[in-house]
């Protein structure tokens, strides 16, 4: 399966949302000043995105014909109508 750009982008960005939440929750209960729990969190969310992003691009760069798979939206209509057309 592979993804469009704005997929990826989507997908990396949950990912680093949630890699910043689970630190947060983690930091909040160490017992380090206010300024080092929001650098830090701040911190690990974007270099997981970074990360994230990177790796597709090693992906893309490995695999260079994998194309995202989908049906443009008139091949899509066209496909329904002959498909639900009843036989003569």
């Amino acid at each position: 399966m592979s993804l469009s750009r704005r997929g990826a982008l989507v997908r990396n960005s949950v990912v680093a949302g949630v890699n910043g939440t689970i630190t947060l929750t983690l930091l909040l209960i160490a017992p380090l000043g206010l300024a080092a729990v929001i650098t830090n969190t701040v911190l690990i969310t974007a270099s997981t995105l970074v990360v994230g992003l990177a790796a597709d691009q090693v992906v893309r760069w490995i695999n260079p014909t994998a194309a995202p798979h989908y049906i443009p939206p008139q091949s899509q209509s066209a496909l329904e109508r002959r498909d639900f057309h009843a036989p003569d």
